[in-house]
């Protein structure tokens, strides 16, 4: 299982959507996540038809927290310039997790 990890942290477990249908899912007919989703590539979300707020971080391609943002059900976003990946979480976790704009997250799994 993968894990997103920021200055040695251990922030959360993250599940990938790496290909288009599973980055077009995304968290759509959820009620909740336990950790994060991880879309890569990607430069911009929605939360249509979502049953809840989100938290969203948006990472360039060495990983640099270049924007985050909170984004309520129903939502358009816009394309963020420089954004590779982006990773969703539960409103109110980056906070918990102590996410910040210029933070550098990276995604380990059990092997490394």
């Amino acid at each position: 299982m993968p894990w997103l990890v920021s200055d040695s942290r251990v922030l959360a477990s993250v599940e990938i959507a790496g290909d288009r249908r599973s980055r077009r899912r995304g968290l759509l007919g959820r009620d909740r996540l336990g950790g994060a989703l991880v879309l890569q590539p990607c430069a911009w979300v929605h939360t249509i038809g979502m049953r809840f707020a989100i938290d969203v971080a948006y990472l360039d391609a060495e990983g640099l927290v270049i924007k985050i943002t909170r984004m309520p059900p129903h939502r358009i976003g816009t394309p963020v310039r420089g954004s590779h990946t982006v990773v969703e979480a539960e409103a109110g976790a980056f906070e918990r997790w102590g996410l910040h704009v210029g933070d550098l997250a990276e995604l380990r799994t059990n092997d490394e």
